[in-house]
Formats: C-alpha cells, sequence, structure tokens
C-alpha cells in the first residue's frame, strides 16, 4: 500500500469534496435533476450519482490502493471488506431530501477510515461555501469567504446550568426530540437540515448537542466524527457507546449523539432510555 501523508490524503478529500460540491450546486441552482426512490424508499437524485462520480472518479485516479465506501454503490459483505486498514467513506449528498425541498441544507461528506476510526473529516456545504475538515490530532477547520478559522466547541459559561442549544431537523418531530432531554435544562433550537451540517455547526459552536433517532449510515458519521472530536467534541451511539466502522455486516449506524463541551454531563441531559 502506498505511503501517502495525512496532509496528501486531506488535500485529495478537499478537492474532491469541492469539484463533486460546485457540480451539486450548479444542478441544485438550475434544477434540472431526476429523483427517485431506493428500495428502503429514502429518496435519492441524479445529483447524487453525478456528485458520487465525480469523487470516485478522483479518488480512484489519485489513491488507486485505497478502496471506497460509498451510500451511492453496493457495500459488499463485512467478509469483502474485513482487511481493509483504511478506505475512503463518502456520502455524496448529505440532506437529500433538503436537496430535493430546496432548504439549502447538504453537503458532500468524505472522511479517511484507519484501523476502524475516522482519521479525517472533510464536510463541504455548497450553499454556505464552506468548507469543515479535520485530521486526527491536528484541530479542526473551516473555510469560507471570509477566510479560514480554526474551530473549537462552545464552552457553556456554567456547564451545570448555561442554556444548552439544540440542533434539530427541520422534519423532525419537536416533541421527539424534547422527550429525550432532561426536564431540568433551558433548551434553545437551532433548525437544520443535513446530520452532517447539524455536526458542522456543534464543531464550530453554533450549537451544543443534536440527537439523531433513526435510519443512517456510517457514511453519515464518519467525516463529522472527525471533526467534531477534533473540535473538542464526541459523537457516539445514543446509549452513550462508541461508534463502529467496518466491524460489522450492516453498514447502518445505530441512533446516535453529537455532544459539544466536555464538561457537561451529557448523561444527565441526554436521556435515550
Amino acid at each position: 500500500m502506498t505511503d501517502y501523508s495525512t496532509e496528501v490524503l486531506l488535500d485529495i478529500a478537499k478537492r474532491a469534496a469541492l469539484k463533486a460540491g460546485a457540480a451539486v450546486l450548479e444542478i441544485y441552482d438550475s434544477g434540472d435533476y431526476e429523483s427517485y426512490a431506493k428500495a428502503d424508499e429514502s429518496p435519492v437524485t441524479s445529483a447524487d450519482y453525478h456528485a458520487n462520480e465525480i469523487i470516485m472518479d478522483m479518488l480512484r485516479t489519485e489513491t488507486p490502493d485505497i478502496p471506497i465506501m460509498s451510500e451511492e454503490t453496493k457495500q459488499g459483505t463485512l467478509a469483502d471488506r474485513a482487511h481493509w486498514q483504511r478506505y475512503w467513506l463518502i456520502d455524496p449528498i448529505d440532506g437529500t431530501q433538503e436537496f430535493i425541498a430546496r432548504s439549502g441544507d447538504f453537503a458532500v461528506n468524505i472522511a479517511l477510515i484507519e484501523n476502524n476510526m475516522p482519521k479525517i473529516g472533510v464536510i463541504f456545504w455548497p450553499p454556505g461555501q464552506s468548507l469543515y475538515y479535520a485530521s486526527k490530532g491536528k484541530g479542526a477547520y473551516k473555510e469560507s469567504p471570509e477566510g479560514t478559522e480554526r474551530i473549537s466547541v462552545r464552552k457553556l459559561d456554567k456547564p451545570e446550568d448555561s442554556v444548552v442549544i439544540i440542533a434539530i431537523s427541520r422534519r423532525q418531530s419537536r416533541e421527539k426530540v424534547f422527550s429525550r432531554m432532561s426536564a431540568k435544562r433551558v433548551y434553545q433550537t437551532l433548525p437544520l437540515g443535513s446530520c452532517s451540517l447539524k455536526a458542522c455547526f456543534i464543531a464550530e459552536g453554533k450549537a451544543d448537542v443534536f440527537m439523531r433517532l433513526g435510519v443512517t449510515g456510517e457514511w453519515d458519521t464518519g467525516a463529522s466524527q472527525c471533526i467534531v472530536t477534533e473540535a473538542g467534541g464526541k459523537i457516539l451511539a445514543a446509549d452513550f457507546e462508541p461508534l463502529t466502522y467496518n466491524q460489522r455486516n450492516s453498514v447502518e449506524n445505530p441512533d446516535f449523539v453529537v455532544l459539544g463541551d466536555q464538561r457537561v454531563d451529557w448523561r444527565d441531559i441526554v436521556q435515550y432510555h
């Protein structure tokens, strides 16, 4: 296996995300795309497939010996994947439903998984022209028209009783979310679309917590987990167990939570049971 440096791999992932994101934004602005329903009835569009092709082509050209797992390709069985020491994990458009609904809350996700943990994470938000990225041990960053900045989770003035900002789906029941949160705290909500954008907003300090209830894939959390962790937060299964990558036949995630300030006793706030 070629010994690529982390810096080279991060640069490849950033360029792939930007190229795919630009193509997706052009399609989004034109409105010229087709929508389909997958076997599980989740939506997919010709824009997802086009972005997937762009990313796959670039990764295969520049890192031909690194396997790729994508939401829009067949994942194979665990036996097929078990020998992968590192691989690319991509979601060409996270938030396809938001893309179709024209909320602007969709993103391109690219992660590099090494030894079953995210090592590189890149998330590009085309309508916001914002590129979030991180590599293990190097911090988390955001590039936008305003420049490049290192980002970190919001530090609550009083971790034990400050107002907690919940990133919440535009299409998820508020009652369902609040039923899982302790009544002992005061909350504000920040409505957003895709899972990865909620995670990025927590990473840059605009929200504190997000709970995802429902079916997602490992590609929905790989890039986010690297970015949030490097920003000082965590992504865990909703029962506070670690998420796993490429260790089960199924590539579906359990319900999960994105957590900001680690001084907060999140187990006392997020009541999953």
